[in-house]
């Protein structure tokens, strides 16, 4: 079972594939649904990817039923707003589809985001 401290170890070693290890987590914990993969804090580094993982372990948990690591709440939001698609003409989209958990730390992402096909 990958956790996400590992996650964020991997993005830092390897941040051209980012979004690859970030999947991979969403995967496991969808599969294993276990807590466990978010229990130990990662190392705060990049306010944006801090961010970004901090939303995301806590939309999964949202969705299996579980109640969040209290260390996720102290995750900051990024400094600037953080538009995870990166095209201008999907930046109003985002504002409007982002999900609570992501809003709050000022990352805006479209509703199917975390959606695999």
């Amino acid at each position: 079972m990958l956790t996400l401290r590992e996650v964020k170890e991997q993005i830092n070693a390897d941040p051209k594939w980012s979004r690859i290890h970030f999947m991979n987590f969403v995967d496991d914990f969808r599969y294993y649904q276990d807590p466990q993969a978010v229990a130990e804090p990662f190392e705060l580094s990049d306010h944006r990817m801090d961010a970004l993982l901090a939303s995301m372990a806590e939309s999964l948990c949202d969705e299996i039923g579980v109640e969040p690591p209290d260390w996720l709440a102290r995750v900051p939001a990024s400094r600037d707003p953080y538009f995870v698609a990166g095209l201008e003409n999907l930046k109003a989209i985002a504002i409007v589809e982002s999900p609570l958990r992501f809003r709050i730390r000022k990352i805006f992402v479209l509703e199917n985001f975390l959606s695999r096909v």
